[in-house]
């Protein structure tokens, strides 16, 4: 069909009509099970965390009434307990970094002028995986079981059962279900930033939003890991036993700081990050001129992130660490502040040399940055060590924390929500309603946090119920109590503007005049995305290219039709963006909530040690994974290549580097590999804590080196016939391939057992010593991928056997293998570690 076939307005009609019924999401808001598109299932992830934000909002008002007086009995010293941990968890767990996620699901595709994220049903899943998992959280508070522990949970109070209810085991157990829907957002957004770019959009011409979200996305695969490694052995610990963090037994609780600020202070840019990649969109639009410092804002991202991952000793500097190792944190901490200053100071020049037109979301921009420099002033300060050992647990942190949390993330969301809603629905919000709740969320903010500086600095501790009157801090803490609700009535005036929303007339088509490619979304367009996908040579095309909004609405470019009737975007290279296919993208479908609710139960009934019914839920969760790969991936299309305009012809099947799928494995196992890092840490950790590792004696001698190194000689062996077996199938050689694949799935299993019969015949007792417990743990972890590996490579059998994997449409293959070059270094460093490492043995 021509490209410019739209000259004729009936066959225009009709394409239209086609595009509309493949990609039109149900009119409104209400979210169907079945919904897959991403703008829908952004919109209600977007919803859900702003909900999960008023709820930990209402619960830090009832904590500023308790301590608005001394000597206040409002609620009780366990129930404050509960509202300070389930506040701070549910703003980082189930709003901070689920809004940035939910609000690139919507913006990304519209910004890379795609029709699409390639993976629409992870999106679903992890969506549904975190409401699941945030109701669970935020619910038990209502039944008085909240966790009570901290929201970074402290051990030995928070794992001894004795010291803490089953709020722990809520936390623990349920966020960590979350943390799988943030990993999972995270490999959708990489893939889709590297490869669903436009053609010619290079990644020196990408949109900032799209490189702080690909830097950010990196983040959270480095952060969230080394958390889940410390979920495990903390659970363990919990449920089992097992003294990691018992002194008594040989463990050390220090061990979760550090797993535990790994991940903590790199959350901190992972929710400020995407916060001025919203100020990348803005200041550019009203100081109406391109953003100055392109390339040193992106070096400057880039470096904040790698700086962030040297900074988690930031928060231990009172745990009596060696002088050396606060010098080099500290020194980072205070270094931390010089790509962040880049930043900050691009923007404010861009705003010097442009012609600024004031706006509702450019307030929100100036006050946010001025309201997080303070924050970082502060957090200058406390990187020094002296001064921080003053200020440690004090108010003084909670108000540093606070002013970067909200001059950083929440204004910031704000601002980017009154100047994306046109986007979204069509229609402006009230600049009259904005500008006020704006002066009250600033001048709210400030009076709420400036004071602690204050209390902290007399001696007012974190994680107080209530204070003696002699203290002198009651009129700073009626201060604070009152900045509060100033606050609080700020948010409620933007709830009141976004429920009069929909009785506004439409706005016009890009009200704001931006100059990227989101804003070529038309108030009255369909619902299926832009008309053509444009070829892109400029950062802000809609302002550098000439006729560009014309031709991309009379579909000139590239992809104009949907002429088979299925959702499809282009895949371009990573580099330079070259098209390298056409992407057929899932449908509707109810697998995703399903697999979330099969996944969800697993992790909720763990949590009230029905360990039978959590197998069943984990076989259940088994089979929906299998079946959503069966029936929804690495499809053999009826034709080999499909033409998408100027007579360019592109595949509808490729596998290997090139291909979305690939990528979103080695994505994936990079995740894995580090939360494996993380318990490797913990065993090097434990040998430098302790003159004999191991302690020997009955149940806490080694394995021995004999049955780890032919455990790891198994899986090797598997590992290279999983190789051999993807290159006889590229040569056609098919039925030698499935021999191999079927022998290496074999020798998969034989792994697991070489792999648990070392710490089984040698007696290792892990209830008995940290050295037996972590041992266990690595073998543990290591044979549970071996399994992993087994069924992949019987699946990938199972395939070729039925017609759907052949020589030429091999995708599944190529996957695993990337799968099983992990699996093969996680097996070497697991059993060189527990069979050879010095005293091991």
């Amino acid at each position: 069909m021509s490209l410019h076939a739209q000259d004729d307005p009936a066959l225009r009609a009709a394409q239209e009509e086609r595009l509309r019924a493949v990609w039109a999401p149900p009119k409104g808001l209400f979210l169907r099970w079945t919904d897959t598109n991403n703008n829908q299932v952004g919109v209600w992830y977007t919803l859900t965390a702003f909900g999960f934000m008023l709820f930990a909002g209402v619960l830090a008002l009832i904590m500023r009434v308790q301590l608005a007086q001394p000597g206040n009995e409002l609620v009780t010293p366990s129930t404050f307990n509960q509202l300070f941990t389930l506040h701070g968890s549910m703003m980082m767990f189930l709003f901070a970094v689920p809004m940035f996620e939910a609000v690139s699901i919507i913006l990304l595709p519209q910004l890379l002028g795609a029709r699409d994220l390639p993976f629409p049903r992870l999106s679903a899943f992890g969506y549904w995986s975190f409401l699941i998992g945030g109701v669970f959280v935020s619910g038990s508070i209502f039944f008085d079981a909240a966790p009570d522990g901290g929201w970074f949970m402290y051990p030995p109070f928070t794992t001894r059962t004795d010291l803490s209810g089953l709020g722990a085991d809520i936390w623990m157990l349920g966020l960590s279900f979350i943390e799988v829907s943030s990993v999972a957002a995270a490999v959708e957004l990489i893939t889709g930033v590297l490869k669903c770019r436009p053609p010619g959009m290079r990644l020196n011409l990408m949109p900032l939003y799209a490189w702080y979200i690909l830097v950010v996305a990196v983040m959270i695969l480095f952060a969230f890991p080394p958390l889940i490694a410390g979920d495990v052995l903390f659970e363990l610990e919990r449920l089992l036993g097992w003294p990691f963090f018992d002194a008594a037994k040989g463990g050390d609780p220090i061990l979760w700081q550090h797993l535990f600020w790994i991940f903590g202070h790199p959350e901190v840019y992972i929710v400020f990050l995407p916060s001025i990649a919203l100020f990348a969109m803005i200041v550019p639009t009203f100081a109406r001129r391109h953003l100055l410092g392109y390339p040193w804002i992106v070096l400057a991202a880039v470096g904040t992130a790698f700086l962030s991952f040297g900074l988690w000793v930031h928060h231990m500097f009172t745990t009596g660490l060696p002088k050396i190792s606060l010098a080099f944190f500290s020194a980072a901490s205070e270094a931390v502040a010089i790509p962040t200053g880049i930043q900050i100071f691009a923007f404010i020049a861009t705003l010097w040399a442009g012609r600024v037109t004031w706006s509702t979301p450019l307030l929100y921009v100036t006050g946010s940055i001025a309201i997080f420099v303070i924050g970082g002033l502060t957090g200058v300060m406390v990187a020094i060590a002296p001064f921080d050992w003053q200020a440690h647990d004090t108010y003084f942190i909670v108000a540093h924390l606070h002013y970067v949390l909200i001059g950083g993330t929440l204004i910031p969301l704000f601002g980017g929500l009154y100047y994306y809603w046109p986007l979204i629905t069509g229609k402006k919000l009230s600049d009259r309603i904005g500008r006020t709740a704006f002066w009250l969320l600033f001048g709210g903010a400030n009076l709420t946090f400036f004071p602690m500086h204050f209390s902290g600095l007399m001696g007012m501790p974190r994680r107080v119920f209530t204070y003696p009157e002699e203290l002198g801090i009651g009129g700073l803490n009626l201060a604070s109590t009152i900045g509060s609700w100033v606050f609080a009535a700020g948010v409620l005036l933007v709830c009141i503007d976004l429920a009069l929303s929909p009785r506004r007339s439409k706005s016009l088509r890009n009200p704001w005049q931006a100059g990227t490619l989101e804003w070529l979304a038309h108030p009255d367009d369909e619902d299926w995305g832009i008309r053509s996908i444009p070829l892109i040579e400029s950062r802000y095309p809609i302002w550098d290219q000439k006729n560009f909004v014309a031709k991309v609405d009379e579909g000139r470019f590239f992809l104009p039709d949907a002429q088979e009737g299925r959702r499809e975007t282009i895949v371009t290279s990573v580099l330079d963006a070259r098209p390298v296919q056409v992407l057929r993208l899932g449908g509707p479908s109810v697998v995703p909530m399903l697999t979330a609710i099969a996944l969800g139960s697993v992790f909720i009934l763990t949590t009230y040690h029905l360990y039978w019914a959590a197998l069943v839920g984990a076989v259940v969760t088994l089979a929906m994974v299998l079946y959503w790969l069966w029936t929804g991936t690495a499809e053999i299309p009826e034709k080999d290549c499909k033409p998408i305009g100027h007579g360019i012809d592109l595949p509808l099947y490729i596998s290997g580097a090139s291909a979305s799928g690939w990528w979103a494995m080695f994505i994936t196992m990079m995740a894995d590999a580090t939360a494996f890092s993380g318990l490797v840490f913990g065993y090097y950790f434990f040998w430098t804590r302790h003159e004999d590792f191991p302690p020997g004696g009955p149940g806490m001698d080694g394995p021995g080196s004999f049955w780890p190194m032919l455990a790891m000689a198994v899986m090797l062996a598997s590992w290279a016939l999983t190789v051999a077996a993807r290159e006889l199938n590229r040569r056609a050689a098919v039925g030698a391939a499935r021999a191999a694949l079927a022998t290496a799935a074999l020798l998969s299993l034989g792994a697991i057992g070489a792999g648990l019969a070392g710490p089984w015949l040698s007696g290792l007792k892990p209830e008995l010593h940290v050295y037996p417990a972590i041992v266990w743990t690595l073998a543990i972890w290591t044979t549970a991928h071996c399994g992993v590996g087994a069924i992949m490579q019987l699946y990938t059998l199972a395939r070729s056997l039925a017609g759907r994997m052949t020589p030429r449409h091999d995708a599944d293959l190529r996957n695993i293998t990337v799968y099983q070059h992990f699996m093969a270094l996680t097996a070497v460093v697991t059993y060189a570690t527990i069979g050879l490492f010095p005293g091991a043995a």
